[in-house]
């Protein structure tokens, strides 16, 4: 099968399959908070780097993060990708290990003036929302007495997906910049339980309220890349990227539904809906920059930051949860022993990468930090691209929740020429 046709089959697979197959990841507690876990834009070989990728030029594998640096994509290039996930959580008592996996993204670009424009599409998660908890809340009256305790069952689902449309333009030698376009949909659709609990009494039903917020829209990012070459009399070469994402307001409707469940069998009893609101989703601009050096196609290394102030997020709640300020920076790099040698593993491309991405869940900062690794298995200028992550988010004292987690991406990226005419003598 050739490339174009392998390329035509997997859009064909996802089409029919429809996007419910993006954005499945292990169930977290985190992914309560404002629109879910984000996953950013990082492909498998950039993951395999910490998630490097601002100012790095990639010349066989799409570069998802400026779109600036598209341009040094001179052939067609197509890359689909999966995740699978490790977690484990603890609250210092009780322990509980997840595991899931699925589709992670798919994307194509190709050149449309040769070095001089190119252009990309795209699909991916852009948040997850998975979690499940279950406490007891105690109920006392006016003389804070005990009258009860009720189990609280909270439920969560859904998320955020991006179609996106890249473009980067070369503006002069090693200058380029670029545009993206991102139309975000999607649902979150939460669950809340509270069952009474009596002794030796049989619960007569379970009251219960069911929200589904749909959401989308369009954003708007922008980026620019700067290349200086043949450094030191040789080939090294010096990178510097810069990306900004600006602030968006995606249109949301949120439909409220009470009901009750017979308490013995869990059936439906009766349902109505309560309310439907409609107002905004209100996202926070970005940006951030990168710094890199290479050698060649042999080496290169480099550190990424980005920067999003989340407290002014708005979304339909009456109250907001105060997500603060966040940031994140990544510090990688890939090498290749000799890609022109006889020799296979001297062909692999071996990488290595640190990240670390704070956040604020219930006024609480959360660290994020994780250790990176991976590598590209050539096969002629396609790979299968491998990378791996392990971290830790949050703290037991901290935070009354640690997870460690461990994640497995698994890429394929298949290049080729298209529109180019052939010649036959």
């Amino acid at each position: 099968m050739s490339v174009s046709r392998s390329i035509f089959f997997c859009f064909s697979l996802v089409l029919l399959t429809g996007s419910n197959v993006l954005g499945q990841a292990a169930k977290s507690p985190y992914s309560t908070f404002g629109i879910g876990e984000s996953y950013g834009n990082a492909l498998a070989p950039n993951q395999g780097m910490g998630g490097l990728g601002f100012s790095q030029p990639q010349f066989l594998h799409l570069n998802n993060q400026n779109p600036a640096l598209l341009v040094y994509n001179t052939l067609t290039v197509f890359q689909v990708g999966l995740v699978a996930e490790q977690l484990d959580l603890t609250d210092g008592v009780n322990n509980q290990s997840i595991r899931s996996g699925n589709l992670n993204y798919l994307a194509i670009a190709f050149p449309v003036l040769f070095r001089k424009i190119t252009t990309s599409v795209g699909l991916m998660p852009y948040t997850n929302v998975d979690y499940s908890l279950q406490y007891d809340l105690q109920v006392f009256d006016n003389n804070n007495q005990l009258i009860d305790t009720t189990k609280v069952t909270e439920q969560g689902s859904g998320g955020l997906t991006q179609l996106y449309w890249s473009n980067g333009f070369r503006i002069y030698k090693g200058l380029s910049v670029g545009l993206k376009a991102s139309y975000i949909f999607g649902s979150v659709n939460t669950l809340t339980l509270n069952e009474i609990q009596l002794d030796n009494q049989l619960v007569p039903f379970i009251p219960g309220v069911d929200e589904s917020t749909y959401s989308k829209g369009f954003l708007l990012g922008g980026g620019i890349s700067y290349s200086i070459d043949s450094l030191f009399n040789g080939n090294y070469r010096l990178n510097f990227g810069a990306v900004y994402d600006f602030n968006g307001r995606l249109n949301a409707e949120r439909d409220v539904e009470y009901f009750r469940l017979n308490g013995s069998t869990l059936d439906t009893l009766d349902n109505d809906v309560l309310a439907t609101r409609k107002g905004k989703l209100e996202l926070p601009s970005g940006f951030g920059g990168g710094i890199s050096f290479a050698k060649d196609a042999k080496w290169s290394f480099g550190i990424d930051y980005y920067y999003q102030d989340w407290s002014t997020f708005r979304s339909l709640n009456v109250v907001d949860d105060d997500l603060g300020q966040t940031w994140r920076w990544s510090l990688g790099g890939e090498f290749t022993p000799d890609y022109s040698s006889l020799n296979y593993f001297k062909r692999v491309t071996y990488r290595i990468g640190l990240s670390q991405a704070p956040f604020f869940a219930n006024g609480k900062k959360v660290n994020d930090f994780g250790i990176n690794f991976g590598l590209s298995l050539p096969t002629g200028q396609s790979s299968i691209d491998l990378a791996f992550k392990a971290g830790q988010r949050g703290s037991v004292q901290e935070n009354g929740l640690k997870e460690n987690y461990l994640k497995v991406y698994l890429g394929v990226t298949l290049n080729d020429r298209w529109f180019v005419k052939r010649k036959f003598d």
